[in-house]
This record gives structure tokens, C-alpha cells and sequence, in this order.
């Protein structure tokens, strides 16, 4: 009898290890996010370029549901119209004919459900990387690769960039921001450190040239996406240079940005 009274009670105690417990997370009317990056890459026309236009979803959503049918267009100091037209119902508006003018100031309007956003950015000029380093002995351990992409700063200027280093290792690319507050007219350098990156494997680092505002904007989002603690405070939402002009208490999430681009590829020696 005692050895029947023992499994019933384990077995109702793993059943109750079963059970279903459902969290009550809270959940907000869907906004509109905005990725409106114009990249100008050194040595190419600049003419195709794509706005990307999603909204948000509830946290455990695995799937990032698409803005669709938006009216996209960007406006020059000319008024010249460049329309984006919708790739599909991909949420990826395109356009064939873009005609990048460093220092010339562009307007981005989107209509979306009935709504108008708006935002003002400058396409501002990037200099060309000098040479790069590369470390097969660097980190703490000495097993780490290390490369350092050198550039110069354009003298009596207040620039901003942001740099990526993108590996053909299945990793994720690694994004930083820089100023030149105290290095103005010098040479500077971006740096990236990855263990697993060996001879023969290539990189392809990137230099964009970003506005004031948009290197403070990006500066918060990478140190919130930087990783923390199960307990950590949860981010605050960071707002771009978008705003709804319609109502402005929907307001949109992302970011207009034009940037000449220098661009390389290194391979590991």
C-alpha cells in the first residue's frame, strides 16, 4: 500500500510540473518603424536604394509583420521627387533613380494608414580608409584577431561615424559609433576583436558618415543592445529624427539617415 501511495504522489506532483503558466505581458498599439538608410558607397552611382518600413509586434511575436501600402517619397533642395515603390508586400519600398549631392539636405515624407511622417537629414561626405592592421596575437588570452581600420579626419570640421565590421564567420556584425571632438584633423581608427576570425577569413568594414543626432541616437541603442543581466533595467525607448505630423502622440520608432560610405574588404594574412 505504501509503495502505491509513493507513486501516486510522484505522480501528481510531476504532473503539476506540467503545468501551463501564462504571462500577462503588456501589449501597445503596433507603431510604425522606420529604416531609412541612404547609403552612398564610394565609387558607385548611388541610385538604388530601399526604405524599409515595418511595424512593431508583441514581445514573443517571432515574426516582424511589414508596413504595407505606404506612400514613400524623399524631396531634394530642388524638389525633385523620389518615389518608393513597394517591393511586393515585403514592406521594402525601392527606388531606382536616387541622385545622391553630398551636403544637400533631403526630406523624407511616408503616408501610412492615414497618417503622415516626416524627417530632414543632410547626405554628409566620408573620407577614404588609409590602411589596416591586423593582430593574429591580441585579447587577454592572445588568441584573439584584432583589426584596426585607419582613416584621417578632415581638419576644422565636426564629424561623426559610424563604423561596422561585418566577418564572413556566421557571427553578427560589430557596430561603433565615433566623433572627432578630440582627434579633430587626425588620424583615427576603428578596432574590432573576434577569436574565432583566422587566416584567409575576410571582413568587410564600412565607414559611414552620420549626423550629430544620429551618432547620440545610436550611441543609446548600442549601449542598450549591449547585453547586461537577467535583472537589468529595461530600455527606454529611443526616438529617431521621425516624427508623425498628424499625431504626434503615435509616434514612430527608427531613423532617417544619407551617408557617403567608404568601403573595403580585408582578408586575414
Amino acid at each position: 500500500m505504501k509503495h502505491l501511495i509513493y507513486i501516486f504522489l510522484i505522480t501528481v506532483m510531476c504532473s503539476s510540473c506540467q503545468d501551463v503558466i501564462d504571462i500577462d505581458v503588456p501589449t501597445s498599439e503596433p507603431k510604425l518603424v522606420i529604416d531609412a538608410s541612404i547609403n552612398w558607397i564610394k565609387g558607385t552611382s548611388g541610385n538604388g536604394q530601399v526604405i524599409k518600413l515595418t511595424l512593431t509586434a508583441p514581445y514573443f511575436e517571432p515574426d516582424i509583420p511589414p508596413a504595407n501600402d505606404a506612400d514613400v517619397f524623399i524631396t531634394d533642395e530642388n524638389d525633385i521627387i523620389y518615389s518608393f515603390i513597394e517591393d511586393g508586400t515585403t514592406g521594402n519600398y525601392l527606388n531606382s533613380n536616387f541622385v545622391p549631392a553630398l551636403n544637400k539636405v533631403y526630406n523624407l515624407t511616408i503616408v501610412y494608414d492615414n497618417e503622415t511622417y516626416k524627417a530632414t537629414e543632410t547626405l554628409l561626405a566620408v573620407p577614404d580608409f588609409d590602411y589596416i592592421e591586423q593582430d593574429l596575437e591580441a585579447g587577454f588570452t592572445g588568441k584573439d584577431t584584432e583589426i584596426k581600420a585607419y582613416f584621417t579626419d578632415p581638419i576644422g570640421e565636426e564629424n561623426y561615424y559610424l563604423l561596422e565590421f561585418k566577418p564572413s564567420l556566421p557571427v553578427n556584425s560589430t557596430m561603433s559609433v565615433l566623433q572627432d571632438k578630440f582627434v579633430n584633423g587626425n588620424q583615427i581608427f576603428g578596432y574590432y576583436l573576434e577569436e574565432d576570425l583566422i587566416v584567409n577569413e575576410t571582413v568587410i568594414i564600412t565607414n559611414y558618415a552620420v549626423s550629430k543626432r544620429f551618432y547620440e541616437f545610436m550611441f543609446i541603442l548600442l549601449q542598450q543592445t549591449g547585453g547586461g543581466g537577467p535583472f537589468e533595467t529595461q530600455p527606454a525607448t529611443v526616438r529617431g529624427n521621425c516624427i508623425n505630423v498628424t499625431n504626434q502622440t503615435n509616434y514612430p520608432l527608427g531613423y532617417f539617415r544619407l551617408s557617403e560610405v567608404a568601403e573595403t574588404t580585408y582578408t586575414i594574412q
